[in-house]
């Protein structure tokens, strides 16, 4: 193995536990999608539970819970009755923010794609 060799092996290392770190914190199937919607403005917890579709109370929880200790989002307790609770994005969680775009443009680009080849495909069996 040559020098260059060595170091795109090391850099390719570097760029794969970064991956694996960051994953680490953004994995399942509901972290992305909370945050995303955190993008747009705080949120109350029960909005949340109306605008990610599919997710239970308890999984809510223990997201926001996580994405709190990662210091992603903040959770506010305010000072009336009934007791309200506010969550938003960081200072820290806002560098995802072009990172979620990105993921959701993909995503939009991405069903657009499967929808065209599903219609192509049936105007091919229709031949």
């Amino acid at each position: 193995m040559d020098e260059q060799d060595i170091l795109n092996s090391e850099e390719c290392r570097k760029r794969v536990m970064a991956i694996y770190d960051a994953m680490d914190v953004l994995n399942g199937k509901w972290k992305v999608s909370i945050m995303s919607c955190l993008c747009f403005s705080p949120k109350r917890y029960s909005d949340l539970l109306k605008k990610v579709l599919g997710i239970s109370g308890k999984v809510l929880s223990r997201e926001l819970k996580d994405l709190e200790m990662n210091q992603l989002i903040k959770r506010t307790e305010g000072s009336g009755y009934p007791k309200t609770v506010i969550y938003e994005l960081t200072e820290y969680g806002e560098t995802l923010k072009e990172v979620i775009d990105v993921i959701a443009n993909w995503g939009l680009q991405h069903r657009e794609q499967i929808i065209r080849s599903s219609r192509k495909k049936v105007a091919d069996l229709q031949e």
